[in-house]
């Protein structure tokens, strides 16, 4: 949240850095400053406003700013939330594969596409590194939009294969995941921009896992949530929802945002524990693909989430990462590498006594182990063919 808009309001509205105001009717996706949009606060949420006939985040329907009418869903949200043990102590695992494009990022789309229907949008551009693209060519297919992608040509096989399934049109662009983005916000000028990391309403759907942690907890926050983070709309999310409770008196504190990221994506990290980014040397390729952002378009209001929770930030190493891919896999969990960084996370934030053995810990991984399916055989065929992982 920002100062700027602290204060709950009957009609919400769109605002950007400098302050400036918009209707949520007004068709943009970044403000006249040229920063991301955010959405004044929402009322919290009170027990009774919950619809537990639905199940799906639309349960949330009162917490979300898009009317019904224009709903389009695939029935995501309402995920598992399974207690482990894990070295010794009881943990919480947010299972989101179980959505239905088997990432978190379904969560987002939902709303944001059924904004973008309500205003009457037939055509929508998304540029992604994988997830986020399969998730709004899904959507976009349930809401009869088209939908067009564009991609990081380094971006897993199947995550693209899942997005032209659903008809969406794919380009394949060469380079950085910020030359992809600034392709995309060229092309923008012809196709609606419907940018995970840039719409305000994807925040509105991502925020809703915070609000199902606080239900299947019998209406408590938890102490700790720990999640991976690229562009950081989980992070974001997390402190939209618990802020909005805390604000209704339905918690009386945040839960601490315990943020990990590959070494050499590590931007948020580098920000909250004012490391110089230069220092880590050239950015080389990470298994965590989904997390590799260089320059998160919501840095300042991450990096403040996270302060603001009394919260913590990490890097992992490679190596860290592929063996937090495995232990969970022996668990039963089959999280792909980008999901993985949270749990190697845990076990640093465990190891420092960040996270004490009688705080309630919730684990977000945000996506299955079959959407990387050539990162995933990196990591469990090293045995045999070592020189392979060595070039994942």
């Amino acid at each position: 949240m920002n100062d700027t808009a602290s204060t709950v309001v009957n009609t919400p509205f769109l605002y950007d850095r400098s302050g400036r105001r918009y209707a949520v009717t007004d068709r943009r996706w970044r403000g006249e400053d040229g920063t991301p949009l955010a959405l004044s606060p929402m009322p919290g949420l009170t027990p009774d406003r919950i619809d537990t006939g639905e199940r799906s985040l639309w349960r949330y329907q009162a917490a979300i700013p898009v009317s019904p009418r224009h709903r389009v869903s695939l029935g995501e949200g309402f995920t598992p939330m399974l207690p482990l043990d894990w070295n010794g102590l009881r943990v919480h695992f947010k299972l989101e594969w179980f959505n239905p494009t088997s990432s978190f990022k379904d969560r987002g789309i939902t709303v944001m596409i059924s904004h973008l229907r309500g205003q009457g949008e037939t055509h929508v551009l998304e540029d992604s590194s994988g997830n986020g693209g399969s998730s709004v060519a899904a959507y976009a297919a349930a809401a009869g939009i088209r939908a067009k992608i564009i991609v990081p040509a380094a971006t897993s096989a199947a995550k693209i294969l899942q997005a032209r399934a659903y008809g969406a049109q794919i380009e394949l662009v060469g380079g950085t995941r910020e030359q992809v983005s600034d392709e995309a916000i060229r092309q923008s000028e012809q196709i609606p921009y419907a940018s995970h990391n840039w719409h305000p309403f994807f925040l509105q759907g991502t925020k809703t896992i915070a609000y199902e942690m606080w239900e299947s907890l019998g209406f408590r926050a938890p102490d700790n949530i720990v999640l991976v983070a690229g562009a950081g709309s989980n992070i974001l999310g997390c402190d939209i929802a618990f802020s909005e409770l805390l604000e209704a008196r339905q918690i009386d504190r945040l839960p601490k945002l315990l943020v990990g990221q590959p070494e050499h994506w590590a931007t948020i990290a580098d920000a909250v524990n004012g490391i110089d980014p230069r220092s880590r040397g050239p950015r080389v390729p990470t298994i965590a693909e989904g997390a590799s952002i260089a320059n998160p378009v919501r840095l300042p209001e991450t990096v403040e989430a996270i302060r603001r929770s009394g919260g913590a930030a990490v890097t992992v190493t490679e190596d860290q990462i592929r063996t937090a891919v495995r232990k969970l896999a022996s668990r039963g969990l089959y999280a792909e590498p980008t999901s993985s960084v949270a749990a190697a996370a845990l076990d640093h934030f465990l190891a420092d006594g960040t996270i004490g053995p009688d705080e309630t810990t919730v684990v977000i991984l945000t996506g299955a182990g079959l959407k990387s399916a050539e990162k995933m055989a990196a990591v469990f065929d090293t045995d045999s063919n070592p020189d392979e992982e060595s070039r994942a």
